[in-house]
């Protein structure tokens, strides 16, 4: 039995193709809805909304919020190796333990 997706899934998949976020054939696996049915949802969504901006997040933005969280992990992954090293060498707990008292 084919199961008919309701209205609220409908805009939800609409609106993450509009958002640039996924393809067709992403959202068609995701969904288990067929992508010809999904491009049947937008084209008719466009005509009855012409007027409406659609996209809210630009694709490049989103490549480069991506690029921020990536080059932050890194600089966190190199601050904690640099606070081990200087642990290991010196015999000093760096790290600021929580919790405790200042004298």
């Amino acid at each position: 039995m084919i199961e008919k997706k309701t209205t609220a899934t409908k805009q939800q998949i609409i609106s993450e193709y509009l958002n640039g976020t996924d393809t067709f054939k992403v959202l068609s696996l995701k969904y288990g809805v067929n992508k010809h049915t999904i491009q049947t949802w937008v084209r008719a969504f466009r005509i009855n909304n012409p007027k409406q901006s659609i996209p809210s997040v630009e694709p490049d933005d989103i490549k480069k919020l991506k690029k921020q969280l990536e080059d932050a992990k890194l600089k966190n992954e190199l601050l904690e190796e640099m606070l081990r090293l200087s642990e290991e060498q010196t015999g000093l707990d760096l790290r600021k333990k929580y919790g405790t008292r200042q004298s």
